[in-house]
């Protein structure tokens, strides 16, 4: 879980406290710390739970997709909204400001903002508030956009059938076993930037067999988001699994 920030499933709320006692700064036990951990987990994956249900009864395919801040999740998910349209549904998650719903509703894509006011990731809770106000008729793919960051994300389920996770060119080629928690858990894996192969040092193969040896049931696409390449490969990967009902969930 996110036992550094202590993040908890009310985020954006007025009650979301962070937790000082597991970086040594308070006085509560660890244990205690532990055990509310454990709680907020729990009670998130039962509303996760929730969620995919509400999603397999819509028939939709659902992406959580995670990366460091700047390594290129909107402008992905713009190329996407460029081939997808209607067919796809963007949920986003950001600390503050509605902009990367704005850049996907104007490349053609239905999307709708989270404000986590501070907490370092999306939450099952917050997923569900989302259900209450997003169309999905005529909705084929749901990406969500988590918070950018490699380790919270990976420990919350929001009700997805797969995470994608990206990695960038300009991240280097060392990520994947720095933060396991992730690429084991992931269906895809998006190196993204390739247009910059000519000027960065980047190891594709080192990259990949990395994520193997944590992780044997994923895919992996080398895209430019900023190009389109081999985001049509991507999307079509997508929407085969949508119309197979997920064979990656």
């Amino acid at each position: 879980m996110c036992d550094t920030c202590g993040c908890s499933s009310s985020i954006g709320s007025p009650e979301h406290r962070h937790v000082l006692s597991s970086l040594g700064l308070g006085r509560e036990p660890a244990s205690e710390t532990i055990d509310v951990g454990m709680k907020i987990l729990l009670k998130n994956n039962e509303c996760a739970s929730w969620n995919r249900a509400r999603f397999d009864e819509r028939g939709v395919l659902v992406v959580n997709l995670i990366g460091s801040p700047g390594c290129g999740k909107t402008t992905i998910i713009e190329a996407m909204a460029r081939r997808l349209k209607e067919k796809m549904v963007v949920i986003e998650g950001d600390v503050r400001t509605r902009r990367d719903t704005e850049r996907v509703i104007r490349a053609g894509s239905r999307a709708f903002q989270i404000e986590t006011n501070g907490a370092c990731h999306l939450d099952a809770h917050g997923i569900r508030h989302a259900l209450e106000n997003v169309e999905l008729d005529g909705c084929q793919i749901v990406v969500i956009e988590n918070v950018g960051n490699l380790v919270c994300p990976a420990a919350y389920e929001l009700g997805e059938h797969q995470k994608a996770a990206i990695l960038s060119l300009p991240e280097g080629d060392d990520k994947v076993l720095k933060y396991p928690a992730l690429f084991y858990r992931i269906g895809t894996l998006l190196i993204n930037k390739i247009d910059l192969a000519p000027y960065m040092e980047f190891n594709f193969y080192k990259a990949v067999e990395e994520c193997k040896s944590l992780n044997k049931n994923f895919r992996a696409f080398s895209v430019s988001g900023k190009t389109g390449e081999g985001v049509d490969e991507f999307c079509g990967y997508l929407r085969e699994q949508a119309n197979k009902g997920g064979a990656m969930r």
